[in-house]
């Protein structure tokens, strides 16, 4: 009886080390690969356009591509002549934005409008964008 469980202990002790090796290996490959997918998504660089049209604007404040992805250098443009457009390069996981800021904040003749390769990644109109802050989109790349 000794014997037949020593076996079984045995044979189960085996395969509970062929599995978690396995399963060892499944999950380096695994971490392999999100770490070659975060170092693409961080270097890779991508083009957006911003535009904002109406009347009544003070000034325009976007990201234009300096400083960090998750901590982006926002750039202001005083007194703009609307309809403005403007196009930039991001780079990773950097959000697009671009908000209008106007004297009369509950003005509906304010659009703004982020494009990605010909794509509208996010449009706010009138009063809508006065509550949503303008457009403040996510970075295309990695659902190109």
């Amino acid at each position: 009886m000794k014997r037949t469980f020593r076996a079984a202990c045995t044979v189960a002790a085996a395969g509970l080390a062929v599995g978690l090796t396995a399963c060892s290996q499944t999950a380096d490959k695994a971490a392999d690969k999100a770490v070659e997918q975060v170092d693409k998504v961080v270097t890779e660089t991508y083009e957006v356009t911003y535009e904002v049209t109406g009347k009544g604007v003070d000034s325009i404040e976007f990201h234009g591509g300096g400083g960090e992805a998750m901590k982006p250098k926002v750039e202001t443009v005083q007194k703009p002549a609307l309809p403005w457009r403007k196009t930039v390069t991001l780079r990773g996981i950097m959000p697009p934005a671009v908000i209008p800021v106007a004297a009369d904040p509950s003005s509906t003749e304010v659009n703004c409008k982020i494009t990605h390769k010909g794509k509208v990644l996010k449009e706010e109109k009138g009063a809508a964008l006065a509550k949503a802050g303008g457009c403040i989109a996510v970075s295309p790349i990695g659902s190109d």
